[in-house]
């Protein structure tokens, strides 16, 4: 019976193994290997048979077969007797040697089942193989690979046959002609050589210890003459490479004199190879093996072909690489393996091979052969010891080398060097200094040197490499300490080293604290030793200077900080202490900023502080003056980089300041004027630093050599035959003077105030005009250089600030200032007025707002022309293109910030409003003009003029504001420019002008006004684009204004504000308009006097604007004509065309002015809408014989002018007082237009507006009718319910048909929410409803009533009785759809009165039974709601009510699993958990268990419905039924399993619970498994599948006595037609459960 069964679940798999799905094939084989673990020797004689009695079955199939069978011997090896191995054997061999060619699958199977039988029984096996290997025929070519494969696996088992298996291969070797059969036999001869290799080295563990090498030799020979004498000559690539792999292992086992007398051939003939295959690693692998036996036997033949051998190495080592290739990397690691060989058996050689080719022309040659000198350095170091010197001179060469992949291999091979010694050597140094060159190295150049098309763009840069490499040698070398300490501070101070300064220093700081751990005396740097180092004072100059750009190279900043730290003793004694505590803060600064965010400026004057610091620490007159005649010395170094040289300046100037001799000062400072580069801006500005620093100590001094300087013959032109270059002299000469001012400037602006006064106007000023192109100081000079012009302004104005900040600047007469004024506004006229090319204009403004503090004052047409011509020449300039924007935006910002400047201090001379107004009227054309950008620049200088009046604002009396009305009115209509930040200036003009008023009406300067404040607040609302959100700012700037406005200036402003009328820019003059209409509603009763006039006006410019001013009007006069006749104004606008337009909804939204007026209109247009019928049956003629729906007229438009009334917020009062009555009736509105459409000649008629353009609402009845019912929300104070149903979609669930009842149920619960006390009277006007005779309207209204239950408020306001008295009268309406709501009403008291439940059960449970069994829904709609609400009243209800239903209730909902419609499933699944849970503990399990069980795989399965929903209720269910299950350990895995939220993997919960269900419940395998075969039926795949896997798990955990439960013929025969399925999961399912039933065999 066993048998025969397993052959039956064979057969049937094999029979599906010709499946034409791959996954289903691999599934099959999968079985047939589950079969074997049940029954090994059955299943491999039912796949032996099977393929014996197939005979024509293709081969891919057999293939197939045979892999099971190869597992199935894996795996039970030791399980197999020798006469099933034999069995097998034969079959095996028989597959293999089946087709007379190449079939490599199916061969390559049936081999692998040889080789897999062959592990144990290799004698069987080899006499199987050696029937078919047998002297004089050729074997098959799989016999062949087989017996190699089999010398691979068995080592042990095999060389024992490899006397014989040689005696008789080798014969055939010159029967082989076909190339198939060659390579076979090379692949063996390869494997014999490797496993009697791999014998031979274990040779302690062989079973055979007596076996030797040389037994194998005459063989091997024999082969070899064979396979290089004949076979490597083929044309055919693959053999050559199969002789090539035999060859290196079989040199081993050669005769060392054979190979001796080979060598000369064999090597020749193997690299021969080299120029016929691509693919050379194998080449290269085979070369190395012959290498390492003829170097072992030491041969001597191998000499004369090491010419040749290093040649043809050499040239795979330089051949073109793609690193990405797996294979070219592997050939380099097998040619780099053969130079290791050849490096230890004649390194002589080797050199003089490879050394020279270190000057050979093309790149890949040099490369190569540092890559291979690199190699043998490190892999052949005991023979290369005695090389060094020859070595390293060889490296001469390479050195000056510029090909960047050439740099990159040197810095590598010299990384070795150091590892091994060599640079101990002499010429070591050469490669330290290499080295250091190549840290120096910029970025950007190898980049370019490398090119975009470079095959090595990815690869480390040489720059990185090398960095990387002393950084390396520095620190991991210890042997290099005493080679690179003090020899690296050498490259300090070279420019040309400046790149290499970050890596520099970071050695050498490692290097120094290093020596300070040996010992101070070691440390100590000995510069007179050794003059190639440089001295302290050049160290500290170089290190100082390079600080300054502290992130370059990255970031020589911190490292040379640190530097400087670790050499202080070297540098002075006395800074070790002092530097211990100043350079950390400069590193802790450093740290906290990037190369973006740090102030330049800031850190130069940390280093000059540090500086300065140390020359005080120091306090030795010949050191100070020995530093700064180096730091003067290293000058030149930096020419080209202007920062730098800049810094250094300040630096000389610090330390000049610094010394006590005048001597030194002067002679210095004479030699920086004559060597300066005057050409250059920085430097002409560094010299003039350094000058201006030296002059805090040695003002005369200074001013001495300035002043020699001018005198001096440099200033003197040449005259003769060199006026040919005159113009070029006069350039220069002009730089020259430039300095020389510059000079003069700093002097003044930084040397000590009580010394500079006297000397401005005796010495200073006239120096500074005495080479410039003016008259002034009754000198005149021409000149045409505008940097010169720039020199002066700059020096005049660090002189007047000089000037300013004096103490004694306020008794200073400065009688030049006039002059130098009109000279200032001469260069700001001479300027272009139209662009900003340089900061010329800005330095006059500043030289200027210095000036005019200083006394005498400015006359006043002179201060007009000032004011006049500096704003023409600032504010007139055009914006920047968008390419110079960064540089031009700075100083242009620059610029205004000085006129800025200058305009407060003109006005910080006449404080007063009439100052104020003075200046306000020079800006007032910018202020109104066509150009945006000058508005915003004019409000703007305006804002900064205010503030600055009202922070200086001094009040002696209780003085009027008299202007305040002109200046408002000028600035305030301006907050609605086309500019957002021009109405953010006007704003911030406005807020300043309140503030002033306060002030002069004598509130203190700190007081906050709220109202005032609030301008502040409303500022952001003036960038939205929005016109609405805009001038609704400006009307509450304009109620600002007018709570704060003096009365008597209210007429001044409403004059000026009407000239805005007329304003260009139209946003301008409505911003006026709000403003005008604001001040009059909240400070005059002009507009109750002129209502008449304002309505005539209104009635001739509505046709004509929409100004809102105008709308305005319109809205108050319609209020007066509706209070006194409101019913005919009423009729009249309701006899307005549909839609309506724009100005007859603003005439509607005006009657909601009054509240006892909106109540009259409400109630008027609530009865038009309710006369009349809401719509009318009509027939689509021609077009459909259903009746359709138009909508009547006068409802539609009553509707359209309720919510025109409501949408106006003063409608609040009236809308609340009818809220009960509106919410009704427009509710029920809403469910009679749903579908209705409107009348023909409205619905052509909103085509044709359509056509023309979009109306802002639409007239679409159900549409009106909602959107009315949000407005009457709005206003009746629920815009919580308007918003909720808005976030939920409720409004457009209303407006559908399909979603409509949903949308009710959201706006009842919203209400129930949030408008609670408004429910008793809105439920008693829908109770009203509920026997209408339209049943849309019963539908709606008892919907709505249905969802209040779902609240508590219902209980809260004691309306539950009347609610359930309500819905229980309709529970026999004639609508499905209102007997299905009531019950979804009954049901919601479980969420909204919980409490209520157990005193209603009887009444709820024999409703909800009673929806059970509905007979009269065709679509089951009502039992699918009875089962929901069931599902949530089962928790509240009396176990004594719900126990005796409980079965019944579980029979009832069992046909529902299966439904085709997902709710039912989803719904029944559901409550059938919630009847599990209901049994808890209540004493009912035993009676429900038969439920639970029959519920059980059902629910299983449909864990893979694909409805998430009904996967997710399959959830609940099956964590409610475990309990029931009696189960602890079943009930907590499902609970593990199928937890909301958890990631199911169905396989493995489907295994858990399978295996504890017939671990705990072994008696339900028959029921379980029949029930599961229901399901192979199902019409959804997922289930389908998981059904014949639920069987297999079951199978799987059941214990063998459990069997007989199980019918295994109808089951198997029910797997075997799935195996058929059109899904291929389905048949991969079957084909696994199929395997799984060998267990029960």
């Amino acid at each position: 019976m066993t048998e025969s069964y397993v052959k039956k679940l064979a057969a049937i798999l094999l029979d599906a193994i010709t499946d034409k799905d791959p996954l289903v094939q691999e599934q099959v084989c999968g079985a047939l290997c589950a079969l074997g673990e049940a029954a090994p020797e059955e299943a491999l004689g039912a796949c032996e048979e099977y393929l014996r009695q197939h005979e024509k079955l293709a081969h891919p199939y057999r293939t197939m077969i045979l892999r099971a069978m190869e597992v199935v011997v894996s795996s039970h090896i030791g399980e197999l007797d020798k006469a099933k191995a034999r069995a097998v054997t034969l079959l095996a061999s028989s597959e293999m040697t089946r087709a007379k060619e190449l079939v490599c699958d199916w061969q390559r199977a049936a081999s692998n089942v040889l080789v897999a039988v062959g592990k144990r029984f290799v004698g069987t096996v080899m006499e199987e193989l050696l029937s078919k290997f047998q002297p004089g025929a050729l074997p098959h070519c799989s016999v062949v690979q087989t017996l190699a494969n089999l010398a691979a696996s068995n080592v042990f088992g095999m060389v024992p046959f490899l006397t014989s298996l040689l005696s008789t291969m080798l014969p055939m070797l010159g029967m082989a002609k076909h190339d198939a059969m060659r390579v076979a036999f090379c692949c063996a001869l390869q494997h014999f050589s490797e496993s009697i290799l791999e014998y031979l080295a274990d040779l302690d563990q062989a079973p055979d210890p007596t076996v030797r090498k040389d037994t194998f030799a005459t063989d091997m020979l024999s082969a070899y003459d064979i396979l290089f004498t004949h076979w490597l000559q083929s044309r055919e690539a693959k053999l050559r490479l199969a002789v090539l792999e035999a060859l290196g292992p079989m040199s081993h086992l050669l005769p060392g004199e054979k190979l001796e007398e080979q060598l000369p051939k064999l090597l020749p003939g193997v690299l021969a190879l080299y120029k016929k295959h691509a693919e050379t690693v194998h080449v290269s692998k085979s070369l190395g093996q012959i290498l390492e036996a003829a170097v072992s036997m030491g041969s001597r033949t191998l000499e004369p072909q090491l010419d040749s051998l290093l040649a043809a190495l050499h040239a795979q080592i330089c051949a073109p690489v793609e690193s990405s290739s797996p294979l070219v990397v592997s050939n380099q690691k097998e040619v780099l393996r053969c130079f290791t060989v050849l490096a230890r058996c004649a390194p002589d050689r080797l050199l003089a091979f490879l050394l020279p080719k270190l000057d050979a022309s093309n790149e890949r040659t040099r490369v190569g052969t540092l890559q291979v000198v690199r190699h043998v350095i490190n892999s052949a170091a005991s023979q290369m010891e005695v090389k060094k010197p020859f070595i390293l001179s060889s490296m001469r060469l390479p050195l000056l080398d510029t090909n960047t992949k050439v740099k990159r291999a040197v810095v590598q091979v010299i990384s070795a060097m150091a590892h091994h010694g060599y640079l101990e050597q002499p010429g070591g140094e050469a490669m330290v200094e290499y080295i250091v060159q190549q840290c120096a190295l910029p970025p950007e150049t190898e980049l370019q040197k490398l090119g975009p098309d470079s095959e090595d763009l990815t690869a480390d840069s040489v720059r990185a490499v090398s960095v990387s490499a002393l950084y390396l040698v520095s620190t991991a070398v210890d042997r290099m300490s005493d080679v690179l300490w003090p020899y690296l501070l050498a490259f300090l101070t070279p420019v040309r080293f400046t790149g290499a300064l970050t890596p520099l220093c970071r050695s050498l700081v490692y290097l120094a604290q290093k020596r300070q751990e040996v010992g101070a005396e070691a440390f100590l740097i000995q510069s007179d030793s050794n003059v190639t180092l440089p001295s302290p004072y050049a160290i500290t100059a170089r290190l100082l200077t390079v600080s300054s750009q502290p992130y370059m190279g990255d970031g020589r900043g911190a490292a040379s900080l640190r530097l400087l730290n670790a050499l202080h003793r070297s540098i002075h004694p006395l800074l070790g202490q002092r530097w211990a505590t100043t350079i950390p803060p400069l590193l802790e600064h450093l740290d906290e900023f990037t190369e973006e965010t740090l102030s330049q400026k800031e850190w130069e004057e940390k280093l000059l502080a540090f500086l300065r610091d140390t020359l005080a620490v120091v306090s030795d007159n010949t050191w100070i003056c020995q530093l700064s005649l180096e730091m003067c010395k290293q000058l030149p170094c930096y020419n080209g980089l202007p920062q730098e040289k800049n810094f250094l300046y300040k630096c000389v100037g610090t330390v000049l300041g610094a010394t006590s001799s005048k001597d030194v000062v002067r002679r210095q400072l004479r030699e920086l004027l004559e060597t300066a580069g005057h050409q250059e801006e920085a430097e002409r500005e560094g010299l003039a630093c350094c000058f201006g620093i030296c002059a805090i100590s040695h003002l005369d001094d200074v001013l001495a050599q300035l002043g020699d300087f001018m005198r001096s013959d440099v200033f003197r032109k040449s005259t003769g035959i060199f006026n040919i270059f005159k113009e070029r002299s006069e350039n220069e000469l002009e730089k020259l003077k430039g300095t020389v001012i510059l000079c003069y400037g700093h002097v003044a602006a930084r040397a000590p105030r009580e010394l500079v006064l006297p000397k401005v106007e005796s010495d200073l000023l006239p120096n500074m005009f005495h080479y410039f192109s003016t008259k002034v100081l009754g000198i005149k000079v021409e000149t045409k250089d505008p940097a010169l012009k720039l020199c002066l302004v700059q020096s005049m104005c660090m002189a007047s600030q000089a000037i300013c900040n004096n103490a004694q600047a306020g008794s200073f007469h400065f009688s030049r200032k006039p002059e130098l004024v009109a000279q200032m506004m001469e260069f700001i006229k001479a300027e272009p007025p139209d662009s900003l090319r340089s900061p010329l204009r800005k330095k006059a403004m500043l030289a200027c707002t210095y000036l005019v503090s200083l006394e005498p004052a400015l006359e006043e047409q002179v201060r007009a022309d000032l004011v006049r011509h500096c704003l023409h020449s600032v504010l007139s300039v055009l914006p920047d293109p968008e390419g110079e924007r960064d540089h031009q935006e700075s100083l242009y910002l620059d610029t205004m910030h000085a006129l800025e400047d200058l305009l407060t201090s003109l006005l910080r001379r006449d404080m007063t409003p009439q100052g104020l107004q003075i200046m306000v009227e020079h800006l007032r054309p910018w202020i109104k003009s066509p150009r945006g950008h000058e508005r915003v620049r004019a409000l703007g200088l305006s804002a900064c003029l205010l503030r600055h009046f009202l922070d200086h604002l001094r009040v002696g009396a209780l003085v009027p504001f008299h202007n305040l009305g002109l200046l408002i009115g000028l600035f305030s209509p301006r907050c609605a420019d086309l500019w957002p930040a021009t109405r953010q200036e006007a704003v911030s003009c406005v807020y300043a002008l309140l503030y002033l008023q306060l002030g002069y009406e004598g509130f203190a300067r700190d007081y906050r006004d709220d109202v005032v404040e609030r301008l502040l607040t409303l500022k952001d609302g003036l960038v939205d684009p929005d016109p609405d959100v805009l001038f609704h700012t400006c009307h509450s700037i304009g109620q600002i204004i007018a709570k704060r406005l003096p009365p008597e200036q209210l007429i001044s402003l409403l004059l000026t504000m009407f000239e805005g009328l007329g304003d260009p820019d139209k946003n301008c003059s409505r911003a006026a308009t709000v403003m005008i209409n604001c001040l009059l509603k909240e400070r005059g009763h002009v507009l109750l006097e002129k209502v008449p006039e304002l309505v005539t006006v209104l009635r001739s410019k509505l046709r004509d604007t929409r100004e809102e001013d105008i709308l305005k009007a319109a809205q108050h006069s319609v209020y007066l004509l509706a209070s006194q006749h409101c019913a005919a104004v009423v009729a009249s606008l309701l006899g307005s065309p549909l839609p309506f337009d724009s100005h007859t909804c603003t005439l509607w939204r005006a009657l909601a002015v009054e509240p006892s007026l909106t109540t009259q209109v409400l109630g008027l247009l609530l009865d038009k809408m309710s006369r009349d019928v809401p719509f009318k049956e009509t027939r689509a003629f021609l077009l459909s014989s259903s009746p359709g729906r138009e909508a009547t007229l006068l409802p539609l438009a009553a509707t359209c002018a309720l919510y025109e009334v409501m949408s106006a917020p003063a409608s609040g009062p009236a809308v609340l007082g009818l809220y009960p009555q509106l919410f009704a009736a427009l509710l029920l509105r809403v469910s009679c237009t749903v579908g209705v459409v409107l009348p023909r000649t409205l619905q052509a008629k909103e085509r044709r507006s359509a056509a023309v353009a979009p109306a802002p609402r639409t007239l679409e009845p159900c549409s009106s009718a909602v959107e009315a019912l949000q407005a009457m929300l709005l206003r009746g104070g629920s815009e919580d319910v308007v918003q909720r149903m808005e976030l939920e979609g409720g409004w457009q669930l209303l407006r559908t048909s399909a979603g409509h009842e949903e949308g009710v149920a959201r706006l009842a619960s919203a209400m129930a929410k949030f408008a609670g006390p408004r429910l008793p009277l809105v439920m008693a006007a829908l109770v009203c409803t509920q026997g209408s005779i339209y049943e849309i309207q019963r539908v709606t209204s008892t919907g709505f009533l249905a969802e209040l239950l779902n609240s508590n408020v219902v209980n809260d306001l004691m309306l539950l009785e009347s609610l359930l008295d309500s819905l229980a009268a309709r529970q026999k309406d004639p609508c499905a759809s209102v007997r299905r709501l009531v019950l979804r009403g009954l049901a919601n008291i479980a969420s909204g009165s919980p409490d209520k439940v157990q005193a209603h059960g009887p009444q709820l449970l024999t409703a909800v039974l009673g929806g059970l069994d509905d007979g009269d829904d065709p679509h089951s709609l009502v039992a699918l709601e009875a089962m929901v609400g069931l599902a949530r009243l089962l928790d509240l209800m009396e176990p004594q009510d719900l126990h005796p239903v409980l079965p019944h209730v579980a029979i009832r909902i069992r046909p529902f699993f299966d439904s085709e419609k997902v709710e039912l499933r989803s719904a029944s699944i559901r409550l059938f958990g919630h009847l599990n849970k209901a049994c808890h503990g209540g004493g009912c399990e035993d009676g429900f268990l038969e439920q639970v069980v029959g519920g059980l795989v059902p629910l299983l399965l449909h864990l893979q419905d694909p409805q998430a929903a009904v996967s997710s209720a399959c959830r609940f269910a099956l964590c409610m039924s475990g309990p029931n299950l009696k189960c602890e350990e079943l009930a907590a895995a499902l609970q593990k399993h199928l937890r909301e939220g958890r990631g199911l993997h169905f396989g493995e919960f489907l295994n858990c619970a399978c295996k504890l269900l017939m671990h705990h419940l072994p008696d339900l395998l028959g029921r379980l498994v029949s029930t599961s075969l229901f399901y192979f039926k199902s019409s959804w795949e997922d289930v389908r599948a998981a059904a014949p896997m639920l069987t297999g798990f079951l199978v799987l955990h059941a214990e063998a006595e459990h069997r007989p439960q199980v019918d295994l013929e109808p089951l198997t025969a029910a797997l075997q037609l799935l195996l058929k399925d059109p899904a291929p999961l389905v048949r991969v399912k079957a084909a696994e459960t199929l395997g799984r039933l060998g267990k029960f065999a």
